[in-house]
């Protein structure tokens, strides 16, 4: 008997951020959770203080976490992180899984960090993929200029842009201005808390399930 995700449109994103550190796998533990989906993280630079999957399967029970392609131990980005380690990545090799039903795909850092020696960066992998995206940002000085230069970087490379969530307080003066000079559709808002659980993850999701 086909599972409810099989009996209609599958809900597929790919979840960046406007730099690092400004809450990616928060919010892709949240849409995981509102979706009841397959997570998916590619590349993993930095597991010996764990990974982003571990955390997924941490903050969200009963879900497929699906295993990194490569997985490495430097912090850094991931071109640095991988000639470190002595592990070429393959663009041919980053492929989506075949998941017939809701699929969130986190990337690292931002849109364009690089991860091979070429310059190949996850817009290459955006432009691949064809997901809708999913710009996370969060307000800090200089945050505006991230974002605006993102979301440029999409549009004007024919990437689908599902929208963008703000993690933090809000900033309306930042906000407004963003959304004047893009008309990008603000998906919502996830706060900042001293404690991130699973009990965080289930409530923001049943924010979020309505406006996905």
């Amino acid at each position: 008997m086909p599972s409810s995700a099989d009996t209609h449109i599958a809900k597929q994103y790919f979840v960046t951020g406007i730099g690092t550190d400004v809450g990616k796998t928060v919010v892709s533990a949240i849409l995981t959770k509102a979706l009841e989906a397959t997570y998916f993280k590619p590349i993993q630079s930095g597991i010996i203080d764990g990974s982003d999957a571990e955390t997924i399967r941490t903050l969200v029970k009963d879900v497929i976490v699906i295993p990194e392609i490569y997985r490495l131990k430097q912090p850094l980005s991931p071109h640095a992180a991988a000639q470190i380690d002595g592990i070429e990545i393959q663009l041919n090799e980053l492929n989506l899984p075949n998941v017939t039903g809701n699929l969130i795909v986190e990337g690292a850092g931002g849109l364009m960090v690089p991860f091979d020696q070429i310059g190949n960066s996850y817009l290459e992998l955006a432009k691949k993929w064809g997901l809708p995206v999913i710009v996370v940002s969060r307000h800090y000085l200089g945050s505006i200029n991230h974002t605006l230069l993102t979301l440029d970087v999409l549009r004007t490379n024919d990437v689908q842009l599902a929208g963008i969530i703000f993690v933090g307080k809000e900033n309306p003066s930042t906000e407004e201005i963003i959304v004047k000079r893009t008309g990008v559709h603000v998906i919502g808002r996830v706060p900042e808390v001293d404690n991130v659980d699973e009990a965080f993850i289930a409530e923001q999701a049943e924010i979020f399930r309505s406006s996905l």
